[in-house]
Parts: C-alpha cells; structure tokens; sequence
C-alpha cells in the first residue's frame, strides 16, 4: 500500500472545510433566532425605565396573587387579593403561548366564573407563558408574566 502525503490542497480543503461548517452552523442558528423573535417589549426603554418603580409600587400595592393551570381543555387563572378572596378586574387581556416562540400564541377570552377567570385552550405538554394585563377597580394597570406547566 503506498503512503499518502499530507499536501498543502488536504490542509486547505479541511481549513475550508471545517470554517464552512461553523459559518454555516452559526448562519442557521442567526436566521433561526431572528425569524422567532417576537420583537420589542416597548418602544422607549428609557421613557419605561422612568416609570418602572411607580408602576411596580402601585402593582405591589394592589397584593394581588396570580396562579395558573391548565386542566381538562381549560385554562384557569386565578388572581386573589392579600386575603386570598378572588379578584373580579375591570378589563383583562391575555396571551398564552410557548416561552421559546410565537408560533403558537393566542389571546384567550377568559371569563370570570365567580372564583377564577377560565378560557377554552387545547395546550399540548411543556411550559407555557400567560402574560397578562388587568386593570383593578380604581384603575391600576397590572401585569405579569404567569409560567403554566402543562404534564401530559
């Protein structure tokens, strides 16, 4: 069998080789984050950033308690007050959806049933986001991010 000689085409073709798959790699990976990013969370950061305290204050304030579960094609979301007692708000808006993608979100008509507020949703297993937006009685905004885990 007659030795083979490493030339300097071998060392070229595997540098080209090996840099191909790394740009590649990285190209399919730069595309893939960019095409499911869902955008910008706010417009200003600065003008919010202003505002964050006096937001989180008066929502801290409320003593509100927000939990979520998903069971037999219904999503449940229950907010109470400090005391535990339920919370009717005067305008709730939801999006569920996965915390990787928006592939999957929607906006769920939650209805309060005296207790809880409910929505029809087919989730499949995994962790899921709600982030929601309610307004109390006298008018302050809360919102928060809800993690609901689904088992299957």
């Amino acid at each position: 069998m007659a030795e083979r000689k490493l030339t300097g085409k071998h060392v070229a073709a595997i540098f080209v080789g090996a840099f191909g798959v790394i740009i590649a790699v990285n190209l399919v990976l730069a595309f893939s984050a960019v095409r499911t990013f869902p955008g910008l969370e706010v417009k200003n950061s600065y003008v919010e950033s202003q505002q964050f305290d006096d937001k989180r204050d008066a929502q801290e304030a409320l003593g509100w308690t927000v939990a979520a579960e998903a069971q037999d094609g219904m999503v449940v979301l229950s907010i109470t007050d400090s005391n535990g007692h339920p919370v009717e708000v005067s305008d709730l808006s939801a999006v569920l959806g996965r915390a990787t993608h928006v592939k999957e979100d929607m906006a769920p008509e939650f209805r309060f049933d005296g207790s809880a507020y409910v929505a029809k949703a087919e989730l499949g297993k995994g962790n899921w986001n709600i982030r929601m937006m309610a307004k109390s009685a006298d008018g302050t905004p809360f919102s928060q991010r809800v993690v609901l885990r689904v088992k299957g």
